[in-house]
């Protein structure tokens, strides 16, 4: 059922957004040098590595300087600030959605050298499809703000927001229903509208 709405759901997104993937595609273009779409190696279903896809926000190679996005990150272009403001840049993770890598709700697919450090029952989270919101990603939606705040990010990434992000994604991940499901994804709307809120 899920899978089925997954599809049809993200055909409709995809058909209706057509013009702002344009758009947004000539901005990024127009402010730096580098491709539209930024792909990165996420761990999917059953720990199979994925090509998850991105509207480009950063420089071209950023990531050499690190996983994480802290704060006011130098590394973001000033079209990258706006297009993740309102998570616009995670809108080609539909494509995804349709490749089966994806579902449009479940936990936020994470970096290999994250997995690595999963318990036992963390790793039930990576038997599941993951997905572009959930709990954690709402709950964390101004996650590069609170890790701004650390005086050692990557640590605090790892001893307390990535726990307690698996612990809200279980929530759903483990006992997904159809109507959890398009609660997350209303209320996933109602922050990109009102992102402040």
């Amino acid at each position: 059922m899920i899978r089925f709405l997954d599809i049809v759901l993200s055909s409709i997104g995809l058909f209706i957004l057509a013009p702002v993937f344009l758009i947004i595609a000539i901005a990024i273009k127009v402010n730096s040098k580098g491709p539209v779409f930024y792909l990165q190696n996420r761990v999917g279903k059953q720990e199979r590595i994925f090509k998850l896809f991105k509207f480009r926000s950063m420089r071209v190679n950023a990531d050499r300087k690190g996983l994480l996005t802290i704060g006011n990150d130098s590394r973001i272009t000033s079209v990258g600030k706006f297009i993740r403001q309102y998570k616009i840049d995670e809108l080609p993770q539909l494509f995804n959605v349709i490749k089966g890598d994806m579902s449009l709700v479940g936990p936020r697919p994470e970096v290999e050298k994250y997995t690595r450090l999963y318990n036992p029952e963390q790793k039930k989270l990576l038997l599941v499809r993951p997905g572009i919101t959930d709990p954690a990603s709402l709950f964390y939606k101004d996650e590069s703000s609170i890790l701004a705040k650390s005086n050692n990010p990557e640590q605090t990434y790892i001893n307390q927001v990535l726990p307690h992000k698996l612990t809200l994604s279980s929530s759903y991940a483990l006992h997904p229903t159809p109507k959890k499901y398009f609660k997350f994804i209303f209320l996933t709307i109602f922050h990109i509208i009102r992102p402040n809120k």
